[in-house]
């Protein structure tokens, strides 16, 4: 009877403001690996919010038990073998590191990625019309301008996407992953 190894899997979470390119960077390092034959799925903030989320709020509590659940999901794939990307804004520390050691605890590798991408270029992008919102009244509590986000004081890689492509975030989680022995 042969035996072969059972695939490892990881959580690679980016974190960052809205606009800062998460979601963007993580499709592309999700096409990246799935390409090279290795089990990966993408899980959404925004998705994950519509359908495991749906009826949570933008309330700090609602906000926790959002980024709970999701890192929930995804150490249960990681744990079985998939490479598990996800981009959320995840604006509180605590949340963050609930994640964290909930990973450690079942010995599965955890990646946080800090998405660093400042305020005003985030602005400018404004990919889904928040800050222009935002800035015209209609909307309040957006991270990063009137409800707080907390960057991660030690993440495992800082990417400032304000300097660099997309596709060159993205290779340089990559290269991490490489790195830690992960793909």
């Amino acid at each position: 009877m042969t035996t072969t190894a059972r695939a490892q899997g990881a959580t690679i979470w980016l974190t960052g403001l809205p606009s800062a390119g998460k979601t963007t960077i993580a499709r592309l390092l999700g096409d990246r690996l799935k390409a090279g034959g290795l089990r990966t799925e993408v899980l959404d903030g925004d998705e994950i919010r519509r359908f495991l989320s749906a009826g949570l709020g933008f309330s700090k509590e609602d906000r926790d038990t959002n980024v709970r659940r999701i890192g929930l999901v995804s150490e249960v794939l990681a744990r079985n073998g998939v490479l598990s990307v996800v981009p959320v804004i995840a604006p509180y520390a605590v949340s963050r590191e609930a994640v964290r050691e909930r990973h450690q605890r079942n010995g599965v590798p955890y990646i946080e990625v800090h998405v660093a991408t400042p305020v005003d270029v985030c602005s400018e992008r404004d990919v889904k019309g928040l800050y222009a919102r935002q800035a015209a009244g209609e909307l309040s509590g957006l991270t990063g301008v009137d409800d707080p986000y907390e960057p991660p004081v030690e993440p495992d890689l800082v990417l400032r996407t304000q300097e660099q492509t997309p596709r060159e975030s993205a290779d340089a989680v990559y290269a991490l992953l490489v790195e830690r022995r992960l793909v």
